[in-house]
């Protein structure tokens, strides 16, 4: 590797300890493009950290402690639905670029272009709800966020295809089609449309996750499947609970062996 050509870790460890959203955002934006120009040398020795940095404004609750969000057409009800969708996806840039920075080395090639392509995806999400925010007269860091987002990532951190898992939960998958319903009925076709981006490009980001489970299970001789299942149950506490979104769970390669045994 030549020492005068940053390594792919330093920018990613660089942009996951870069708090300010913006600014986050450009770095990932960069990071992403700079690898696919070759600008970039390989992943390096550089380790991730514990924890990304996020602004220092933004109050972060325990799930116990979040208001309620009450459903209906508000405009403090809208305002906390979009902040709380802009959180899930400002987190959302760091699991993935933690992704390719902490397993990425000891992968396929594929795995690292797969999720820094998430990764921007995810930069965008963020920028368009922000901007969204921005024009219902507020930003993000306005209300509190759930502070245990990033909890199941460092009970992840050692194991790949534990954090694979993560994504094969998809929850979004299956939330995400009654909130763009709802807010279209509310009169926001812009945002519905917006919420039917995210949820086509989420589709994409399970079906990469799916695809690198399923490699590594044939690799370790484990059932794809079965072994979601284990790593469920060791892993993540709850329950998954319907209803599901068959339909967009199957395009993205999620059977129903999946999912409908544990939930």
């Amino acid at each position: 590797m030549n020492p005068a050509v940053p390594s792919l870790s330093d920018a990613i460890r660089a942009a996951l300890l870069t708090g300010d959203p913006r600014s986050k955002v450009m770095a990932t934006r960069k990071l992403v493009r700079d690898w696919r120009m070759g600008r970039l040398a390989g992943h390096g020795d550089t380790p991730m950290p514990d924890k990304p940095a996020w602004p220092d404004y933004l109050e972060l609750l325990p799930p116990g402690r979040m208001p309620k969000r009450r459903r209906g057409g508000s405009e403090q009800t809208r305002i906390a639905l979009w902040h709380s969708l802009a959180h899930i996806e400002f987190v959302a840039i760091d699991l993935a670029l933690d992704m390719v920075g902490r397993f990425g080395a000891d992968m396929a090639p594929e795995f690292t272009d797969d999720f820094l392509a998430v990764a921007a995806d995810e930069a965008m999400h963020f920028a368009l709800i922000e901007r969204k925010l921005r024009a219902l007269l507020t930003h993000y860091g306005a209300l509190p966020a759930h502070g245990g987002l990033w909890e199941a990532a460092q009970l992840t951190s050692e194991d790949v295809a534990a954090r694979l898992a993560l994504v094969l939960e998809a929850r979004g998958l299956d939330v995400t089609p009654a909130t763009r319903d709802r807010v279209e009925a509310q009169g926001d076709r812009q945002g519905a449309r917006l919420l039917q981006r995210i949820l086509d490009d989420e589709i994409r980001h399970v079906r990469m996750g799916v695809k690198h489970f399923t490699k590594w299970c044939e690799i370790h001789q484990e059932s794809p499947a079965d072994h979601w299942k284990t790593l469920v149950a060791r892993h993540f506490h709850g329950t998954l609970r319907p209803p599901f979104n068959d339909s967009a769970r199957l395009a993205a390669g999620l059977s129903r062996d999946f999912y409908t045994p544990v939930a």
